[in-house]
């Protein structure tokens, strides 16, 4: 909408309420070039009005009161001069087409299909994150994942890190996991079995590591996570958590605000496991050549809902190749122990 030009991505504080007999609420207004999107102090989303639609109630009188129809019961307040002024200017310019009442009907109805036809392209919320997470660069998806495991460390408590177990770890990680960017990261506590964060981190739970005699249980850990990771950015499901406009945030300035990684943080730390396929799982295992059963059996030691996993494990014993020589193993499971 041209009339907006001037006005794109204008922000400023306002004062909201839902509905007439709601408690008045402080938040951030955003302008867009089709909505006005009404936040909470956090970042999430709680209205989007239509710019065409939006109705001023005192005109001529701070603050300025409005409403997103003729017929809503929402009401915000502004008392920002360029947000004021960028509302007024889409009324202007519609105004200006209006030759005669039956145009007029014509001239809005036609624009509200336009409206919603841009909405569903360029601002459909999943549309965005998706965009956002598809140009965020490898640098800046490692430092949101430390950020994440900074607040996390501040919850479990310092990461496992002795310095021989350090270097079988990462000798895992090159075993299972190539050249691909990343690494792994010991806990004590914070998470059950395994998680990953942006930046190709993987978290495991120090039980992965001193409560079997087989790496290939922890190796089995590291190789279903990283296919978790693959299944689904974790960029997108943080954005997805934080909210639109945590994604415009990033998009625009390649940072979010360290209260929005907070509230995150432990929404993620309770989460449940996406699920894998099973098919997945075992082509993986097979393409590092090590058993599914030790990682199935670990998840029930009965077998009976793993059963698939072991009667179909693509791994013969005598086909295995060490995840890691005796001594690193060793090394490994004492790296908590300073």
């Amino acid at each position: 909408m041209t009339a907006l030009k001037d006005f794109q991505r204008l922000e400023c504080a306002g004062v909201w309420r839902a509905t007439k007999d709601a408690q008045r609420r402080d938040v951030i207004v955003s302008l867009g070039d089709a909505t006005l999107v009404i936040s909470d102090q956090k970042g999430t989303a709680l209205s989007h009005w239509s710019l065409p639609a939006i109705e001023r109630l005192n005109p001529g009188i701070r603050p300025a009161l409005f409403r997103p129809a003729p017929d809503a019961v929402e009401t915000l307040e502004l008392d920002d001069d360029e947000m004021i002024r960028g509302i007024s200017r889409v009324h202007t310019a519609i105004s200006r087409r209006r030759p005669h009442p039956g145009r007029l009907r014509r001239s809005l109805v036609g624009a509200a299909i336009v409206l919603v036809a841009a909405l569903a392209v360029f601002w459909l919320p999943g549309a965005m994150i998706n965009y956002t997470a598809s140009v965020i660069p490898t640098v800046k998806r490692t430092a949101i994942g430390q950020s994440l495991l900074t607040n996390i460390r501040r919850v479990a408590g310092a990461q496992c890190g002795s310095a021989a177990g350090q270097a079988a770890l990462e000798r895992v990680r090159r075993r299972l996991l190539g050249d691909a960017t990343g690494r792994l990261v010991v806990l004590s506590a914070g998470v059950t079995h395994s998680r990953h964060l942006p930046g190709g981190i993987i978290l495991l739970n120090r039980a992965l590591i001193e409560d079997y005699e087989d790496p290939e249980v922890v190796a089995g850990y590291i190789l279903v996570e990283s296919l978790r990771a693959k299944q689904a950015d974790p960029i997108v499901k943080l954005l997805q958590e934080t909210g639109l406009i945590s994604a415009f945030r990033l998009l625009t300035t390649g940072n979010i605000p360290s209260e929005t990684l907070d509230g995150y943080t432990e929404a993620f730390l309770i989460e449940p496991d996406r699920p894998v396929p099973q098919q997945d799982i075992l082509s993986a295992f097979k393409a590092a050549a090590i058993r599914s059963s030790p990682y199935a059996y670990s998840l029930d030691i009965s077998g009976e809902t793993t059963i698939g996993l072991i009667e179909a494990d693509p791994t013969p014993p005598d086909a295995t190749k060490p995840v890691l020589s005796d001594g690193d193993w060793v090394a490994l499971q004492g790296i908590c122990a300073e």
